[in-house]
């Protein structure tokens, strides 16, 4: 039994076709299921017992030899047939198919677009937030009513960190870290505990502006939305209606006319012609005072808006959830979109 064996290692060692059915089939002759190496483990129980030993550890080498030797053909045959192929220059390549942008991120880089070229900045800030950035700073102490205006998340270990509910917090820290004239655009992802449907989502992006300098007016933030409805939407009516945001007053909700030339006009703006857009008004004095900046000196406004909301009306998108569901079928839409 044992001069079998070794018998067999001369023969592993010897071989040498370079072929690769011969390869194959050398392989499946010693490690096939029915193969040399699994007879010879089978008849390890016949061998007489003084035997066993050396059997063992001839059969072991025998078993390692094969796997080296189908190994280093197998390399040697791959490395000879990639030498031997020709290479044409002039063969068509593989299509290479190109990827678009999310239609969020085409929303939200156009934004900054257009009021990039009147002056604004772009500022960032952390998506887990404290109890100070997020609400009382912006006027909303503790116990204030209008916190449930937004349902939060907060962190279970300590009530006093969360998600942040809005972007406005990264003004504030811009704020407390410039002093004015600011302008600036804080665009991010935000969160708020709210069932998920058509029309709503726990997890949305806005982007939101702040302007503050000396004599800053309501008139100016008019003439900015004007601006700005008429280089995104092509559409320069806009109406302003009064509303209530604890760190802006006066505020405003801002409409603009959509029209009513098409049956799906009617639908979204309910047979009014009008869709609201944006939250905006004048700075609480309040505010300012909280992030150091002298309220008696400088004034300034602040507007904000949810991209999934714009980049619906723009795109004629019926359902939010369709931005998060990564369906290669919808982004394939969007390309070579601006």
């Amino acid at each position: 039994m044992i001069n079998q064996v070794q018998e067999h290692l001369k023969t592993v060692e010897n071989f040498t076709e370079q072929d690769s059915e011969a390869i194959e089939a050398f392989r499946i002759k010693y490690a096939g299921k029915k193969g040399v190496l699994a007879d010879l483990f089978a008849a390890f129980r016949e061998v007489p017992p003084e035997e066993k030993k050396e059997y063992g550890l001839l059969l072991n080498q025998l078993k390692q030899a094969v796997g080296d030797k189908v190994k280093d053909l197998q390399s040697q045959t791959s490395a000879q047939q990639s030498t031997n192929q020709v290479t044409d220059p002039f063969r068509p390549a593989f299509p290479i198919e190109i990827g678009s942008r999310h239609p969020l991120s085409l929303v939200r880089n156009r934004i900054i677009d257009i009021f990039s070229q009147v002056g604004f900045s772009i500022s960032e800030g952390p998506e887990i937030e404290d109890d100070w950035h997020n609400f009382t700073a912006l006027n909303l102490p503790e116990h204030h009513p209008a916190r449930d205006m937004q349902d939060t998340f907060f962190i279970q270990t300590n009530p006093d960190i969360l998600l942040r509910t809005h972007t406005s917090s990264v003004q504030v820290r811009y704020m407390e870290n410039n002093q004015p004239p600011i302008r600036t655009l804080s665009p991010g992802r935000v969160f708020r505990n709210e069932a998920i449907s058509a029309r709503a989502h726990c997890i949305f992006h806005q982007i939101e502006g702040l302007y503050i300098d000396e004599k800053v007016s309501f008139a100016d933030l008019k003439q900015m939305l004007l601006y700005f409805t008429e280089s995104l939407f092509g559409k320069s009516k806009i109406r302003l209606r009064p509303s209530y945001f604890p760190f802006t007053e006066p505020s405003a909700e801002v409409d603009i006319y959509w029209g009513l030339k098409t049956e799906t006009d009617y639908r979204i703006t309910k047979g009014t012609g009008w869709l609201e857009i944006m939250g905006c008004g004048m700075v609480d004095p309040n505010v300012l005072s909280n992030c150091g900046i002298d309220p008696e000196k400088f004034s300034g406004y602040a507007f904000g808006m949810g991209i999934e909301r714009i980049a619906m009306l723009l795109y004629e998108i019926g359902d939010i959830r369709m931005f998060f569901e990564n369906d290669i079928r919808f982004l394939k839409q969007f390309k070579g979109s601006l």
